[in-house]
């Protein structure tokens, strides 16, 4: 059986793309490994997850220590095919290649174009940082098997650098989040906001929205996830409608399905930069996976998906106002809001699934694995 490691510098061990659903799809396939700092060794869903006690306490450190001490345990574990998901473990796939092993390079955003909005990167370093993370993804991405991409937009970007450049998209498990328990009565509705917290994700304007809705009918912003920089959440506790919000901190899985399963709609509020308008928002699957109506930014692409599939609106999502009467029109019309959640359902069923981009993931795999076959047989001769 073909032996599978992926490993990261950077994500946690219970990662939801990595681990719950890349990792746990192949090990159905092949003898996988899941190579994480910070974490313990164990055994869940034929995943061998192999922990290393590396606690970097800044992110050179991280760049530095933390990333040879995965590489070295990848090394040991002499994998037929490697597969990373950070762009500072590029130097570790191009050793691991040069070592005859087949390497995957999982793009999951856009790290250039990310570069140019990090409020921590001193603003006159952005855009020479920005080409050069640029060049470097060229020039290792040309060597390596093939290149995973978490959308269409990054692919065309990594097309140009390695033709065996796949898409395969952060799309929900058709069931794990599916609906279950009682939705909140009429008068008493609370809208899910799951994922990380920063002011272009446009948290301000959601706790501003559910304050202006609070004025004529009662709604709770449920609340998961973590903040970026953790003063935001000081910040965000001195708005009126912070009394109008549950933060439940970080959820795990069971609790994002719980939470869902008790909301009346989900909303993705992004700022219009660049990078976000051209991905698709993991959450916004995941809310229309749970049968929710959703409001979400008026991006061109994300219009296409909610209005195609019937399944929600779109608003401006720096127009406060905007946010406000899209969720009073859909606690005002709860059946047409219903019809719009078993839409969402249904485009999730038919298309917008995990279990069929699984199935990409494993044919690249195979296509890997044919390559290999040659080589064993010259080595048996």
């Amino acid at each position: 059986m073909m032996k599978v490691t992926h490993f990261t510098s950077v994500h946690p061990e219970n990662d939801t793309r990595i681990f719950i659903k890349e990792c746990s799809s192949l090990a159905e396939h092949y003898e996988v490994s899941y190579v994480v700092p910070s974490a313990k060794s164990y055994q869940k869903n034929g995943v061998n997850v192999i922990g290393i006690n590396a606690k970097a306490k800044n992110r050179l450190l991280r760049m530095l220590s933390t990333t040879y001490q995965v590489y070295k345990k990848c090394k040991a574990l002499d994998s037929d095919v490697y597969h990373f998901h950070d762009p500072e473990l590029l130097l570790s796939g191009l050793l691991l290649k040069g070592a005859g092993k087949a390497v995957i390079y999982d793009v999951h955003e856009d790290v250039p174009e990310q570069i140019l909005s990090k409020h921590w990167i001193p603003k006159p370093i952005k855009r020479p940082l920005h080409f050069m993370v640029k060049a470097v993804e060229k020039f290792c991405s040309k060597r390596f098997d093939a290149v995973i991409t978490a959308t269409p937009a990054i692919t065309d970007r990594f097309k140009t650098y390695n033709e065996n450049t796949v898409t395969v998209q952060n799309f929900p498990i058709m069931n794990e989040l599916a609906e279950r328990g009682e939705r909140k009565t009429d008068s008493d509705h609370s809208i899910a906001y799951v994922g990380s917290i920063t002011a272009a994700r446009g948290i301000k304007e959601m706790i501003e929205a559910i304050y202006e809705v609070n004025k004529e009918q009662r709604v709770s912003l449920e609340l998961g996830g973590k903040f970026f920089p953790e003063t935001l959440l000081d910040e965000m506790r001195k708005l009126p409608g912070w009394k109008h919000t549950n933060y439940m901190g970080v959820l795990q899985r069971e609790q994002v399905k719980d939470t869902l399963a008790k909301s009346s709609l989900g909303m993705v509020l992004i700022h219009p930069e660049p990078r976000y308008k051209v991905a698709y928002p993991v959450k916004l699957f995941e809310y229309m996976s749970a049968g929710l109506p959703v409001i979400v930014s008026n991006f061109e692409l994300w219009e296409d998906i909610v209005y195609t599939s019937r399944c929600g609106l779109c608003v401006n999502p720096l127009d406060v106002n905007d946010v406000k009467n899209a969720i009073a029109w859909m606690l005002s019309n709860p059946d047409e809001a219903l019809a719009m959640g078993r839409n969402g359902r249904k485009a999730v069923e038919q298309q917008f699934n995990w279990e069929k981009e699984s199935r990409k993931l494993v044919a690249l795999y195979e296509q890997l694995g044919r390559r290999a076959v040659p080589v064993l047989e010259e080595e048996v001769v």
